[in-house]
């Protein structure tokens, strides 16, 4: 199994197929780089597909310091220097979006050729000025005691609220055992940073090409969330995935990665 160490005793570990372009999928908190399975094939014809597990997460090592968004984003930068990357296609799924402008924010995009944003806000959190977040304290509060008290419970009702429709067993199976491989304290941990990071101020400043994949569904990530993002960033296209809620990497798998095939043919 392949890892990259990104510091003393912390491993990152990767897949990595194909030639090209490298287009490296960041997932969302508690997940993993086995949800971007429908994707490495099919990037790996005519590009070079990277999932990486976040520290923490997935197969990586189960460390218990470093886990906020900024850190995890100074992780990718030292993955990719590793690796030796050129003019790399960053694709953040909620999470993975803040990590990817977290990245930008730190280390600009000069060695960057473009992002790809998969159903996220500016910002989880529902500031006094941005009523439009996911979680107000209250909720977060809630949250961050059922990872620490009941954390399968709580995912046995979280999980399918991020797909259009419902869940084979099988599906929903590997899914619960990818985001509980993660220690509840770093759960709890990272969600809290990940929830309270804000975006907003940082468009203006982002000139990198964009893609803003969301699902119509909302059961978490309002479309609007895409159309203010859309509006903010001056080089950004906005795509609906009619058939998808939060993952349309897994719900409309080849639409999807048309979708992002297209968008990396173009620059």
């Amino acid at each position: 199994m392949p890892y990259v160490s990104v510091e003393d005793q912390v491993d990152l570990y990767y897949e990595d197929v194909g030639e090209g372009t490298p287009v490296l999928f960041i997932h969302g908190v508690w997940m993993s780089s086995r949800f971007f399975q429908k994707q490495t094939e099919y990037f790996s014809k005519n590009h070079r597909a990277i999932l990486l597990d976040l520290r923490g997460h997935g197969e990586s090592t189960k460390c218990h310091h470093g886990h906020t968004v900024a850190n995890y984003a100074r992780d990718v930068h030292t993955f990719i220097e590793k690796l030796d990357l050129k003019d790399v296609v960053l694709v953040g799924w909620s999470m993975g979006a803040f990590v990817a402008w977290d990245y930008l924010q730190e280390f600009g995009d000069t060695n960057v050729k473009g992002t790809v944003i998969v159903d996220e806000l500016p910002s989880d959190y529902k500031w006094e000025d941005f009523p439009m977040g996911a979680f107000d304290f209250p909720t977060l509060i809630h949250l961050m005691r059922e990872v620490q008290n009941n954390r399968t419970g709580f995912l046995t009702d979280f999980i399918p609220l991020m797909f259009k429709n419902e869940l084979t067993q099988e599906d929903f199976d590997w899914m619960l055992e990818e985001t509980t491989k993660l220690p509840e304290s770093v759960a709890s941990a990272i969600l809290f940073d990940q929830t309270v990071v804000d975006y907003r101020e940082q468009y203006e400043s982002i000139q990198t090409p964009t893609l803003l994949c969301f699902g119509r569904e909302e059961k978490l990530i309002p479309v609007a969330a895409g159309e203010y993002i859309h509006e903010r960033l001056q080089n950004s296209q906005l795509t609906i995935f009619e058939n998808s809620c939060h993952c349309p990497f897994l719900e409309e798998p080849d639409a999807f990665n048309k979708a992002v095939s297209d968008f990396i043919d173009s620059l």
